[in-house]
């Protein structure tokens, strides 16, 4: 029997999956935490990868890494890292993303070459913020990588010398990851080094990108590494996501993209226009804010999830009239930095437990539902959604989502698609084929619902007027 494992790097933890080979099927599993932030300094996923990885990896004849996307990680000559990774969530190169939008052309410029409009979360923004913030680590930088590069350069040996690892093997990306930096086209496949130097102030050296399927190394016990690729491309790989599907994630930050055979370029900036894990395109637009609205409010009310999800199916859609603008955090869609959360239609007759968890659940939908409409413009044509991330798991979030989004929910059986998508990634890389290895699909239960009436319309009046004083 042939093993593969797939890898997810998150901001929150590390999963690996030991799973078959020719169908898929999960032999094992296990997890470490990461620490809280939006910083981590990359040994800490390194050692959460050994402490969960332990037992499985080297059952394995192949491993695949995907990582959240975006971060910034930094290396000296010496293979060490300059400084703690800033994350995809770490908004303070807000300043520096616009100042590099008008620096670059302009946003349809950025959009033709790209793909994207950079905010805050993509690299190139970090590397300008670190320029101008720590000049003394700027100077020190040789290379740049992304979370999942990094991991993978430490599974085939790489890394500084004190750590055991050799400085001097290059690292390696593939064009899904590579897509999210701010200095890579997805249409071309090829770095733009021009962007990366710009923003940091002089040349830095980038990975190596691999193709799709390509063995890109091997385990000092020889186990094979593919390429590996970012969070989202894994788990639309994971998934097997097909022409029709929007794939819909409530997870800490909350994602709505589609696999196309064609690139896009928004120049408003809404969509991402990263690349796939397979040779074609993967149209994303992103919330920062998504399942930690959630927990908030059942932190506020005083109840666990489980309760949350309870009161808000006992109270009627549109909450009694209370709406809630979700952006506790700032927010990414719509690119609102310095935005917060809003709650309005407050009143004595509406002041429920009830009513404010629905309000919850009802905002963080209709802020998924405008991502989703963010790709229509790309020749997104919506059949169903696929509705993933741990949020997915609440009933009130599946009994309210068909009613907000207006079309069929399929919720997939609860898995680690990132790390599935990873696991399928390296068996396809095992193989030698032409395409990844036709994997079936994880049961799905299929939801339907009318259309809540004025919920939508209540919601983006309180998004359009929050406008005026939530400036990025």
């Amino acid at each position: 029997m042939t093993l593969v494992a797939g890898v997810d790097s998150s901001t929150q933890s590390t999963k690996v999956l030991l799973v078959k080979a020719e169908d898929g099927v999960v032999v094992a599993e296990a997890s470490a935490r990461h620490p809280d932030g939006t910083e981590c300094h990359p040994d800490r996923w390194w050692e959460a990868l050994s402490a969960a990885g332990r037992g499985l990896l080297e059952r394995a004849d192949a491993v695949g890494v995907a990582a959240q996307q975006h971060g910034m990680v930094t290396l000296d000559e010496a293979g060490a890292a300059v400084r703690p990774a800033m994350l995809w969530n770490d908004v303070k190169s807000a300043p520096q993303a616009a100042a590099l939008v008008t620096e670059f052309g302009g946003a349809t410029e950025w959009a033709a070459r790209t793909g994207s409009v950079p905010t805050m979360s993509f690299t190139v923004t970090k590397l300008r913020w670190l320029a101008e913030r720590e000049p003394g680590n700027a100077a020190r930088v040789h290379r740049v990588v992304l979370p999942h590069d990094w991991l993978t350069w430490r599974l085939a040996g790489g890394g500084p010398r004190d750590a055991g690892g050799d400085p001097s093997l290059e690292p390696v990306t593939d064009r899904g990851d590579a897509s999210g930096t701010g200095y890579f086209s997805p249409a071309a496949g090829a770095w733009l080094p021009g962007y990366a130097a710009r923003a940091l102030g002089r040349a830095v050296a980038l990975p190596r990108v691999a193709a799709p399927a390509e063995v890109v190394g091997r385990t000092p016990g020889g186990t094979a590494i593919s390429a590996g690729t970012g969070d989202n491309m894994g788990a639309a790989l994971g998934m097997g996501l097909r022409e029709g599907d929007v794939a819909v994630s409530i997870g800490t930050s909350g994602t709505a993209y589609a696999v196309t055979s064609r690139p896009s370029a928004d120049p408003t900036g809404l969509v991402s226009g990263f690349a796939d894990a397979t040779g074609r395109f993967l149209p994303l637009a992103c919330t920062l804010n998504a399942a930690r609205v959630l927990d908030v409010t059942a932190r506020m009310l005083g109840v666990t999830a489980a309760r949350l999800s309870d009161l808000a199916l006992k109270a009627e859609a549109g909450a009694g009239g209370l709406v809630l603008l979700p952006y506790l955090d700032g927010e990414r869609t719509p690119n609102r930095p310095a935005a917060n959360g809003v709650l309005r239609g407050l009143t004595t007759s509406n002041a429920t437990p009830e009513n404010l968890a629905r309000a919850a659940v009802e905002a963080v939908l209709c802020s998924l539902a405008d991502a989703m409409d963010c790709l229509r413009p790309c020749g997104i044509t919506p059949a169903r959604i696929v509705l993933t991330g741990g949020a997915a798991r609440s009933e009130a979030v599946r009994a309210i989502a068909p009613a907000v989004f207006c079309l069929p929910v399929a919720v997939p059986e609860a898995a680690e698609y990132v790390a599935l998508g990873a696991a399928r990634q390296a068996a396809w890389a095992l193989s030698g084929d032409m395409e990844p290895p036709a994997w079936t699909g994880r049961p799905s239960v299929t939801l339907e619902a009318s259309a809540a009436p004025g919920v939508r319309e209540r919601y983006a009046a309180l998004r359009d007027d929050a406008a005026a004083w939530q400036q990025p």
